[in-house]
């Protein structure tokens, strides 16, 4: 995450506004973990799989998440800290250890989080969760309209595009709605294990269509953030730490840059946020289909630039 700041120009702000607004944010994945550098972050806890009530991560993929929007980066004295350490979290448990779901169990998560809104004052949603083609057409409407409905009642959705590029219409199948911000993966300095770079199977829309999807990109390859394994041993933390790579990594960026400016101008519309993301950020020259609007640019982004 240290690198990653600098490259979306999240390490040039500096604003003493940003402490004031708290911006509480929901996440469907696989749950969430005791981590030193996410203590105190989980406001609510939703099992859609297993009832249990206690906070837990059997899969890893949740808390990662998490790190990346919120965590503090204590386990690292602030090097891999996330992109708002003061934001609080709704987190519901729909994938499993496997990290493996179903339509039914998301649309679960999505109907409590429409319930439960005012409740706990949700402004954002991340959905790192790649969503593929559905053959029950039903579902899809469903999961499409629940959507729609969050964004409509004010909470901004932000989606993965899906890890099945790099095929023109390979993004997820939620990235056909324009009522949700999709993220897709680019990333021009980091590389994975394999050394490669995730773009090369972020989603990508069609060239040809009206609307740009993804709406924009963020780095997402080797993204180092917090590890659900992480345990106190005598001299101190065991694997704090793990590195993942996708578009499940790059979207919690864009959904952190989002509460950013949220924390800056509290009452901005949706669709304002979502033109501000979209004409601050920087062109990398690639193809719509791929990037989007672009990379997103933190410090373009709040002084609106």
């Amino acid at each position: 995450m240290d690198r990653v700041r600098n490259r979306i120009h999240l390490e040039e702000m500096r604003d003493e506004r940003w402490s004031r607004y708290p911006i509480t944010i929901a996440v469907l994945d696989s749950g969430i973990s005791r981590h030193p550098d996410l203590e105190g972050k989980c406001m609510v806890f939703k099992d859609f799989l297993n009832g249990q009530k206690l906070p837990y991560d059997d899969n890893g993929h949740g808390t990662h998440v998490c790190g990346i929007l919120c965590g503090s980066g204590e386990a690292s004295r602030g090097r891999y800290r996330g992109m708002m350490p003061n934001s609080r979290l709704v987190v519901g448990k729909v994938l499993d250890a496997k990290g493996e779901g179903s339509a039914e169990v998301m649309i679960q998560g999505l109907e409590w989080i429409l319930e439960n809104q005012k409740r706990y004052d949700i402004r954002l949603v991340n959905i790192s969760i790649g969503i593929g083609s559905l053959k029950d057409k039903r579902k899809y409407r469903s999961l499409r309209e629940l959507i729609e409905y969050l964004w409509d009642a004010g909470v901004v959705v932000v989606c993965a595009a899906g890890n099945k590029g790099p095929a023109e219409g390979s993004i997820s199948d939620i990235g056909g709605t324009t009522k949700a911000i999709i993220v897709g993966c680019c990333d021009d300095i980091g590389r994975n294990q394999q050394g490669e770079v995730c773009e090369l199977h972020s989603g990508r829309g069609r060239s040809g269509d009206r609307e740009r999807k993804p709406d924009l990109v963020a780095p997402g390859t080797g993204i180092m953030s917090c590890c659900h394994e992480c345990r106190w041993v005598k001299h101190g933390y065991q694997k704090p730490y793990a590195p993942l790579s996708g578009t499940s990594m790059a979207t919690p960026i864009v959904t952190g840059a989002a509460a950013l400016l949220l924390q800056a101008e509290p009452y901005l519309s949706n669709e304002r946020i979502r033109e501000r993301l979209h004409y601050t950020a920087e062109d990398l020259g690639k193809p719509w289909n791929l990037q989007g609007w672009g990379m997103v640019n933190v410090k373009r982004l709040i002084e609106n630039t």
